[in-house]
């Protein structure tokens, strides 16, 4: 060894090694963000963003319907399927193995009446007498489309517009795209979500900046009253000293950029990290209902056995747009059963359970919405990743039920720049097909970011060599539903 050199213990070869490898992760970390343009708004990553062109709404409400609501049972009257009851099929099944597969047996008619309501003259059906009350807010499209027969391929679509690669969730893509308008809360939470059929995936910000993915509160698993942001308590260590530890890592990542002459991407990828211990001072009053009056919790059904659960999601919704949260999505499902829209049996059982369920709270959400000037710029979806065949499933005539149908189903939308009181396109005279005007996911993808002031084309990202978008090489906006 040549010439004197300073003793280094092995404790602070350890400390400077950690520190250098922490370094390096964090340079990583702002390198991809700089790649993908996020951070270098003033104030972080999650700062607001101006759009492309002028915005209709400024969040999105998702009502997800896990398994895939009968289209023909709820907003789409089918006249010509209630006259040919009990007849065969009077068209072949698409030419894919898994469908020739399917025991489809004759054509089903719809247990339940439909009637037009307000001035728009929507079909609704005798499930939903309180959303029916609002249907000059729904924008309804009967000519829904979409890819994949099973569940986990068209949730997968439904979520990330693909199904077959790790894509970023619609929530993630508005995140990145438009900032969030609280610095303390998420970008996109996620209501008791479930865990099958893409999971996590189905929030998740995949190569997205980090900070864009979805937060979950609960699973499908649990009660909405158990739902909790993971991690958030620290039960071991006090309050003061969680501060007295947040102080010092600001303190000591300030000092490395000082030492790095103030980069912009690493300062808001730093920031970031300081968004979970924001959280906890927000989080938990945003999500506690109990101060909301009686007139309110009656409104969303709340306290009411049949409603309850789903009313309080609703009521969690409307809080987390007031707060500023920019995405929020609900799951419906019977807790501990899964995916309770999937009915190929005991359609004339269960589909009225689900509706019950959901009416009542859905139809307060969009009359809350309204009643505090939100609804204007706030978009609520509802819909599931597909509908359901015309013809019956299985052989007992009390439980029967219908198959899978990504070919023609329907989804509607309310508020934040659409037209309410308006059925947009149709599916065939059965159902089974979209046939008039027909809207494909990616063409529903490109309109919801379109009302959010985002052109599709543009939201892009480079990653591995070539730039993503969340409708991929696909999507047109469905001009004729925009106010």
């Amino acid at each position: 060894m040549i010439g004197p050199h300073p003793f280094v213990s092995r404790r602070s070869l350890l400390q400077g090694a950690a520190c250098g490898f922490a370094q390096l992760a964090l340079a990583g970390l702002a390198a991809e963000s700089a790649r993908a343009g996020v951070g270098a708004a003033p104030g972080g990553p999650l700062s607001p963003r101006p759009p492309h062109f002028r915005a209709r709404a400024k969040r999105i409400i998702f009502l997800f319907m896990n398994g895939g609501p009968a289209h023909m049972d709820t907003f789409d009257y089918k006249p010509l399927l209630q006259r040919d009851n009990g007849k065969p099929l009077p068209f072949a099944l698409p030419k894919l193995q898994q469908l020739q597969k399917r025991d489809l047996g004759k054509l089903l008619g719809s247990p339940y009446k439909f009637a037009q309501y307000g001035q728009g003259g929507v079909w609704i059906s005798e499930l939903f007498p309180e959303l029916a009350r609002q249907a000059d807010k729904l924008c309804v499209i009967n000519s829904m489309h979409t890819d994949g027969v099973d569940h986990g391929q068209a949730i997968l679509r439904l979520h990330t517009g693909a199904d077959s690669n790790i894509r970023p969730a619609i929530g993630p893509w508005l995140v990145y795209g438009l900032g969030t308008e609280n610095q303390n809360l998420p970008g996109m939470v996620t209501v008791c979500p479930t865990s099958d059929s893409g999971g996590v995936r189905n929030y998740g910000g995949a190569f997205l900046p980090s900070i864009c993915q979805g937060t979950a509160i609960g699973t499908a698993k649990n009660s909405v009253h158990q739902a909790k942001i993971r991690y958030m308590e620290n039960s071991r260590v006090p309050a003061r000293l969680q501060k007295l530890q947040q102080d010092l890592r600001e303190r000591m990542n300030r000092e490395y950029l000082r030492q790095t002459a103030g980069d912009e991407q690493l300062e808001g990828l730093i920031e970031s990290f300081e968004l979970a211990f924001r959280m906890q001072a927000d989080s938990p009053r945003v999500m506690d209902i109990s101060q909301e009056s009686p007139a309110t919790l009656k409104l969303y059904g709340i306290s009411e056995p049949a409603t309850d659960e789903f009313g309080t999601q609703c009521l969690m919704a409307r809080r987390f747009a007031e707060a500023g949260v920019r995405y929020i999505q609900l799951t419906h499902t019977v807790k501990g059963h899964g995916s309770n829209w999937d009915q190929h049996s005991n359609l004339t059982s269960e589909l009225p359970v689900n509706a019950r369920e959901i009416d009542r709270p859905i139809a307060g959400l969009l009359a809350d919405l309204e009643a505090r000037g939100l609804l204007d710029d706030t978009l609520v979806w509802w819909g599931g990743e597909f509908g359901r065949t015309p013809a019956a499933q299985g052989s007992e005539p009390a439980k029967l039920g219908r198959d899978h149908n990504p070919f023609g189903f329907t989804m509607w939308l309310a508020g934040g720049g659409v037209k309410g009181g308006l059925r947009y396109g149709e599916s065939d005279d059965y159902g089974y097909y979209a046939a008039v005007n027909k809207v494909h996911m990616h063409d529903l993808h490109a309109t919801l970011l379109h009302l959010m002031g985002l052109d599709h084309e543009r939201l892009t990202y480079r990653y591995a060599g070539r730039d993503f978008r969340l409708t991929d090489v696909y999507g047109n906006v469905v001009r004729e539903i925009l106010a």
